[in-house]
């Protein structure tokens, strides 16, 4: 032992100090080299998350389907006729129908679509049922409700045809039990109702003041978590019959979807869609227009832009209908972002396929990722086995009424797929509305008016079917006139008439002509160059070669709807001396078996009742 122990100690320690100083720099070193080997190696080979059997890394983001149409109206076979067809804008600027839809093809379509997608949500825009054909609506619409619940549809708002039997008969189809007068159409079955929820948000009893039916609803799985509120168009009361409406209230869409997204953003919920029973209008009628292309102009026109623009940040998609149009476009939100706004047409001819990646930190959408577009439901690929195997059922039930002969057409007589705002099958229905009320004792019309809105298909020279070619059968027949109405007729003067001419282009009416469909021997003209009210020259109306006298009375038919004040014609509301006729279906019925045979079939009318200046 050294004599000096202080100077032991502190060579002791070097030593230590030494040691300890090379070890870091040995480590030090060691990493370095497995830094470079690791920096070296491809970067396929380079392994980021833990090891094998510890948890890994997980993923940011997921992507959510969502699929969704709109404004089946219970159209369960395909549809026929120009009705039938989707526009597809081709690469050479032309533009070609294809024909599509049906639940079939629908099913089919969204079946396989969904696959490979672990979160796929099917979503539907209101008007699922009403102004159905035959096959569904003589059964109340429950074959629609099983054909959907077969679809696995996860939810739909609220369309204004959802009230066309009132709020009792909504509910029905939403909870289930057999139609309160018609009873059971199956022996040993009862209608069990949807197995998706219909959403009302914005339609609140009068006696409560609370929604009708769930306001919201959340999509879970895995986490990730999708709000959805679903609302009607506030203008509901317009469209639809007044019974079907009574004891509800209709409330702004704007404010009544801002009012959930905020209730759901404090319930956690982060991503929210709105489905939204209004729309518009793009510049073209082709499903595959880029509505958000440079030179597309402002994308789409028509309420639903006002609505878009002012529903809160918090929503992230709106999925829309009403119009019937095919769009897929952006429109900014009340920041000024832009936010996707879809519709898929009519009758199952289309469906949206949207991406929306999903946040799992934020749990809200990315919305610089979603990605939209229309697809068309095509009848080339495979029927879905268990919707054939429905439609067959219910036809097999319908077949004793729908088959029947009501009359002969000798070409097609187009209505809803017409394209002019005067259509042949308009003069057609407003023609039988005369017949049948013009007589003393029935009425005594001079003149009918036939609203464009209710008449929901063309009559097909060739349907598909068992009937020959120009045969008119009560099933074609209630396709087109579904609703029933009762004929009014009613006592107007000339000035309230001319009103009314006036109210089809001026008003609520103004931004989208709602134009009557009149019956022979009424002409006038109207001037679309013009606006407002002033596109009707007043000096044109004649009825039978005379100018309409403003202080004299006419007798005047129309259905109960038009009668009411609906489509925003208040002059036909202020009728007197109201006389109820049969229903605007047996009337047209009635129509064609006095005026056709098959020998001499109907042929379509002209249609030069309104001259129209472009």
């Amino acid at each position: 032992m050294s004599a000096n122990p202080q100077k032991n100690r502190a060579t002791k320690k070097r030593v230590t100090t030494n040691r300890a100083a090379r070890r870091v720099l040995a480590a030090a070193a060691g990493l370095a080299t497995v830094g470079a080997l690791v920096a070296a190696m491809p970067a396929t080979a380079q392994n980021h998350g833990p090891a094998k059997g510890h948890d890994r890394q997980k993923p940011k983001t997921v992507d959510v389907q969502l699929l969704s149409f709109n404004d089946l109206h219970g159209t369960l076979e395909p549809p026929a006729g120009s009705a039938g067809n989707v526009s597809e804008k081709q690469a050479d600027g032309t533009v070609k129908a294809i024909p599509a839809g049906g639940v079939e093809y629908l099913a089919t379509s969204l079946r396989t679509a969904r696959k490979g997608h672990p979160y796929s949500i099917t979503a539907a825009g209101g008007d699922m049922v009403g102004a159905s054909p035959l096959l569904s609506g003589l059964f109340h619409d429950e074959p629609t409700i099983e054909a959907l619940n077969k679809i696995k549809l996860d939810v739909t708002a609220v369309g204004n045809h959802e009230f066309d039997e009132g709020a009792v008969e909504l509910a029905r189809l939403q909870n289930g039990g057999c139609h309160p007068t018609a009873g059971c159409f199956e022996k040993g079955k009862k209608f069990k109702g949807a197995d998706f929820p219909y959403l009302a948000a914005n339609v609140t009893s009068e006696k409560t003041g609370k929604p009708i039916l769930k306001p919201y609803t959340v999509w879970k799985k895995n986490g990730v978590k999708i709000g959805f509120i679903g609302v009607t168009l506030e203008g509901t009361p317009n469209v639809v019959t007044a019974e079907g409406v009574k004891g509800l209230k209709f409330h702004d869409e704007i404010e009544t979807v801002n009012k959930y997204a905020k209730e759901l953003d404090k319930k956690g919920v982060k991503s929210i869609v709105a489905l939204i029973h209004e729309g518009g209008a793009p510049a073209s009628s082709a499903y595959n227009y880029d509505c958000d292309s440079p030179g597309a102009g402002d994308g789409i026109s028509g309420p639903i832009v006002d609505i878009a623009k002012g529903i809160s940040p918090k929503v992230d998609a709106l999925v829309t209908g009403h119009t019937h149009q095919a769009y897929a476009c952006t429109i900014p939100d009340p920041s000024g972002n832009p936010r996707l706004v879809t519709s898929a047409a009519s009758f199952g001819k289309l469906y949206t396929d949207t991406t929306l990646t999903y946040d799992l930190r934020t749990k809200d959408i990315v919305r610089t990722s979603v990605k939209s577009a229309n697809h068309i439901v095509s009848r080339d690929q495979a029927k879905a086995q268990d919707m054939t195997d429905l439609i067959a059922r219910w036809n097999k039930l319908a077949a004793p009424i729908a088959g029947t002969p009501q009359g002969y057409i000798s070409a097609d007589i187009n209505g809803r797929g017409a394209t002019t705002l005067e259509t042949p099958l308009g003069d057609l229905i407003a023609d039988a509305q005369l017949a049948g009320t013009s007589a003393a004792d029935k009425g005594g019309a001079q003149i009918a008016f036939m609203n464009s809105g209710g008449i929901r298909a063309d009559l097909v020279h060739k349907a598909s079917g068992a009937e020959g070619d120009g045969v008119v059968t009560y099933g074609e027949v209630f396709t087109v006139q579904p609703f029933t109405n009762m004929t009014n007729t009613i006592t107007l003067t000339g000035a309230q008439l001319l009103a009314a001419l006036q109210q089809q282009v001026s008003g609520s009416n103004e931004a989208s002509p709602k134009i009557l469909q009149v019956s022979k021997g009424f002409t006038y003209t109207l001037d679309m160059t013009k606006t407002g009210a002033a596109r009707v020259i007043t000096d044109s109306v004649r009825l039978n070669g005379e100018p309409i006298d403003p202080a004299k009375p006419y007798r005047v038919t129309m259905n109960e709807f038009l009668a009411g004040a609906g489509d925003g014609f208040p002059a036909f509301g202020q009728g007197a001396d109201k006389l109820v006729g049969a229903s605007d279906l047996d009337m047209f019925n009635a129509y064609l078996k006095a005026n056709s045979t098959p020998t001499a079939p109907l042929a379509p009318p002209a249609a030069d009742r309104i001259t129209i200046i472009k």
